[in-house]
């Protein structure tokens, strides 16, 4: 620091969501006070130390680990999983109500490849999983912030992207959808320009990815197609380093 200048204090980071606390249903209270405590864990204690980033004992096995931001409801995710049994998924999401909505769902399905995280998945990425060490990333219908002024909000910026990708294990696939589509321009561009990634669709009309069979549909996508909004599918593979 120069003499008589007195050193900033970083920026501390735009918050790419909004934690809405939200009461649970019966159903949703019964399922957080039975399952929670065994197949949930919170961020906060994992960055602050209290509980380690330990996939291979929270599943009991060595796999190809799929990380997901922002999982709802959890529709999608209990699907994905049930299809890949081979595969351990994190689902980590801020919303209360949508992790109970997933434990009723892991638990019917009898599906034990998923863990839930509660809390921020960007501060996960940046402090405590290890570079290279995903199979791949998964982030359907992240908050599009419409208003201009709110755009710096949206997660998909450069910044993150290159976080993510060097998260991702060679070939691992970073797979993004949404219903907005400066969003989905602003996708593009920013994963296009970074040099870690290669666009799997490349081959493909515009470069999107034909909207693949084995991606459940969502309820925002559902209500997004009432709506007649165009749902764009991205998909980017980890170059070798």
């Amino acid at each position: 620091m120069r003499p008589g200048v007195a050193e900033e204090a970083p920026h501390p980071p735009i918050p790419t969501f909004v934690h809405h606390r939200s009461r649970l249903t019966e159903g949703q209270q019964h399922a957080w006070e039975r399952w929670w405590p065994e197949r949930g864990r919170d961020v906060a204690d994992i960055l602050s130390g209290a509980e380690p980033y330990d996939p291979p004992a929270w599943f009991g096995r060595t796999a190809p680990l799929v990380l997901e931001i922002g999982s709802g409801s959890g529709e999608s995710t209990a699907a994905m999983a049930a299809a890949a049994p081979e595969v351990d998924h994190i689902a980590v999401e801020v919303y209360e109500p949508g992790l109970a909505q997933l434990l009723m769902r892991i638990v019917e399905l009898g599906l034990t490849n998923v863990a839930l995280l509660r809390g921020d998945a960007v501060a996960l990425l940046r402090e405590r999983v290890p570079p290279e060490s995903l199979a791949g990333i998964r982030i359907f219908f992240p908050d599009p912030w419409p208003k201009r002024r709110h755009r710096k909000r949206r997660l998909i910026q450069r910044e993150f992207v290159a976080l993510a990708a060097s998260r991702l294990e060679h070939g691992g696939f970073l797979h993004l959808a949404t219903d907005w589509d400066d969003y989905a321009v602003q996708m593009r561009t920013v994963c296009d320009a970074e040099p870690a990634l290669e666009n799997a669709a490349a081959d493909q009309p515009g470069g999107w990815l034909p909207r693949p069979e084995w991606r459940p549909e969502t309820k925002f996508e559902r209500r997004a197609l009432r709506e007649g909004r165009t749902v764009h599918d991205l998909l980017y593979r980890a170059r070798h380093r």
